[in-house]
């Protein structure tokens, strides 16, 4: 496959409301109304091997730009000011459709049906035996290796109540990727009107089935494409973790943070204890574990992460409702991929925060469950907030 060109296309809203595409084919399209939200905009990101055609649909509120493709509800750009104003996109990803088909690290994807890893891909759910793909070692890894990140879903744009959103909707067959029951997926993608971004998920099956949904987008606060984020500074509500073996599956202990790298209850910077020899570190390369959350599951997000970046002044918040979240420095980034900007990303260019349930918790008792079943609704909700200081 060619690498394809983005040509600009104006689109209206599913409302009806009329949007003015602005800019050039390579840079972000979006209207802004009266009041100062962004319409929805939509426009041709290239075209598959099957000849499905890819969308990307950008969005703009608040001072924060969201531009989202329908393959893999990838996040491929995500604008938001420095101290002094100026746009920057902050998460790391490709500006063609084909560098992502090609062999993506999950950039800005939307993940599932279960985000992260399973040991083995085996589990076993009221006496059935499930076999998942295995795809990372001898892991099953985001939901196979054809998960949520390498699908097509329908976009439909919203607005109301100062709000501007796409929904994202798939329906995955009973099977698919080894996992039991028809599971009907609706995702949000939200600007709010100071710029905050929020996503909501929600699934239903036919079947008892098990579910963990979270997007693995990858940021660096200070640019996508300016290097390092060892300087950002980091701080989890989490007085625990979850250690891994090699492989990186949880051995099933809450390890206590203190006194570890992994102690990021006061803030600090990233990369101030990763080159420290510790047994997880270096299972890990770097960071790559879930983080036990302080508060556990909760009915409305509540905040759990803040990081910055001195140079920018940039500033993110998060709050969830996930009992975990995943942070990953971005270890396996080894100088093999170009991004956006056309820079090369190098291990520690960019981070991931991955709100979730825990990793192989259908084979950990002692983890809280991910069983879904039918007449029951997955919810799960994580805000992200942006700022400067």
């Amino acid at each position: 496959m060619t690498t394809s060109r983005r040509t600009l296309m104006t689109a209206a809203a599913a409302a009806g409301l009329a949007a003015t595409a602005v800019g050039t084919g390579t840079g972000t399209a979006y209207a802004k109304d009266a009041k100062g939200g962004g319409h929805a905009v939509k426009e041709h990101f290239g075209t598959l091997a099957d000849g499905t055609k890819v969308d990307r649909w950008t969005i703009e509120n608040g001072r924060t730009r969201l531009s989202v493709l329908t393959y893999g509800g990838i996040v491929q750009s995500l604008e938001i000011p420095d101290r002094h104003g100026r746009m920057a996109n902050v998460s790391l990803g490709f500006a063609d459709l084909d560098s992502y088909v090609a062999g993506s690290p999950y950039f800005g994807a939307l993940i599932g049906r279960y985000g992260n890893r399973i040991a083995n891909g085996k589990f076993t759910l009221d006496g059935h035996a499930y076999q998942l793909p295995v795809n990372d070692g001898p892991n099953s890894l985001h939901g196979g290796d054809k998960g949520f990140d390498k699908r097509v879903w329908s976009i439909e744009p919203f607005e109301g109540g100062g709000n501007v959103g796409l929904t994202l909707r798939r329906v995955s067959p009973d099977g698919e990727m080894g996992y039991p029951g028809k599971l009907t997926v609706r995702v949000d993608y939200t600007l709010t009107p100071t710029g905050d971004w929020r996503i909501d998920y929600e699934a239903t099956t036919d079947k008892p089935t098990v579910v963990n949904l979270t997007n693995h987008t990858y940021y660096n606060l200070g640019g996508e494409g300016t290097g390092s984020i060892y300087d950002h500074r980091l701080q989890i509500a989490a007085s625990r973790y979850t250690p891994v073996g090699k492989t990186l599956i949880p051995t099933g202990e809450l390890a206590k943070v203190a006194g570890t790298p992994f102690d990021f209850r006061r803030s600090k910077a990233v990369g101030r204890d990763i080159r420290e020899a510790h047994q997880q570190v270096l299972y890990g390369q770097g960071i790559d574990h879930n983080f036990v959350l302080d508060k556990g599951i909760t009915s409305r997000p509540e905040h759990i992460v803040t990081v910055s970046e001195p140079e920018s002044g940039r500033v993110m918040r998060i709050a969830t409702t996930e009992p975990g979240v995943q942070f990953y420095t971005g270890n396996f980034l080894v100088g093999t991929l170009a991004g956006t900007s056309g820079q090369v990303y190098r291990q520690g260019d960019g981070f991931c925060l991955e709100t979730q349930h825990f990793p192989d918790s259908p084979n950990q008792a002692g983890f809280p469950s991910t069983v879904l079943r039918p007449g029951e609704t997955y919810r799960s909700t994580t805000v992200h907030s942006f700022s400067t200081r």
